[in-house]
């Protein structure tokens, strides 16, 4: 027999295939546990379908969007390989459906995260460097009209990413009070700091460390961690061009295709 989670992952997947976005599912769920569940539907779909899990993104981790949706803490979501795209390259129109684009600090890492507890030292140690990022979210929920059930049933919110070339050690980046810029075609869109995120990123990392031992799906060596945005989101249009610079990390670009014809 079809469950609701069933109902609501199909929703979601059907958004994803036509391009055109679906309904919110909170009408089908109304858990944070339901809605990772569906979660858990459209990874493991996508894992069988040949898709490879490159990491995690972190969201809500500003105190005004959590605010915005009731929570206290953040959520999160996969990263596919197939998520990626390299510096400054074109993003085909239509690649994310209502896309907006947010500056982040993404972790790379060199060793696992698997304790029940882990401390700041432990992110740390795991991490080989540090990179400046685009998070290009994206929703399949009709007019972004999301709760906290529907942003996590639709992979938290997930479309592209991408990653700047230097990568940096973290003992030569202060990523607490790193300033961050985002231009939109040479005009100043969105500013913030890494204090922004929880705090400090590495909080954030630390959080999404300990909470995914807990449901089983531990951070391993070579995953991309993107801790959360520094600044306000901006929407996206075709032919948009986003530059973000991060202090201490350099910078970094989107590019948005034009719509064809």
């Amino acid at each position: 027999m079809t469950t609701d989670i069933d109902t609501a992952a199909e929703r979601i997947l059907g958004a994803h295939a036509s391009g055109v976005p679906c309904e919110p599912v909170r009408d089908l769920i109304t858990t944070a546990d339901d809605a990772y569940a569906v979660q858990d539907r459209l990874t493991e779909r996508w894992l069988g379908e040949g898709r490879r899990l490159a990491g995690r993104k972190i969201g809500l981790t500003s105190r005004a969007v959590q605010d915005q949706l009731g929570v206290d803490s953040p959520d999160f979501g996969m990263l596919f390989a197939d998520m990626a795209v390299p510096d400054g390259a074109e993003i085909p129109a239509g690649a994310v459906l209502q896309p907006r684009a947010e500056a982040e600090v993404a972790l790379v890492l060199e060793h696992d995260l698997t304790h029940e507890r882990h401390t700041v030292a432990d992110v740390i140690r795991a991490t080989a460097f540090a990179l400046p990022a685009i998070e290009v979210v994206g929703s399949r929920v009709r007019d972004w009209d999301i709760t906290l059930t529907d942003t996590v049933a639709d992979n938290a919110s997930s479309g592209l990413y991408v990653l700047g070339s230097r990568p940096v050690p973290l003992k030569d980046v202060d990523l607490r009070l790193c300033g961050m810029v985002v231009e939109r075609r040479g005009e100043q869109v969105s500013t913030g700091t890494g204090a922004a995120c929880l705090g400090h990123p590495l909080n954030a990392a630390l959080w999404l460390a300990d909470t995914l031992v807990r449901v089983g799906r531990p951070l391993r060596a070579g995953d991309t961690v993107l801790t959360g945005a520094l600044g306000p989101v901006v929407p996206a249009a075709p032919g948009d061009v986003f530059e973000a610079r991060i202090d201490g990390l350099g910078d970094v670009r989107a590019a948005f295709g034009k719509e064809k014809g």
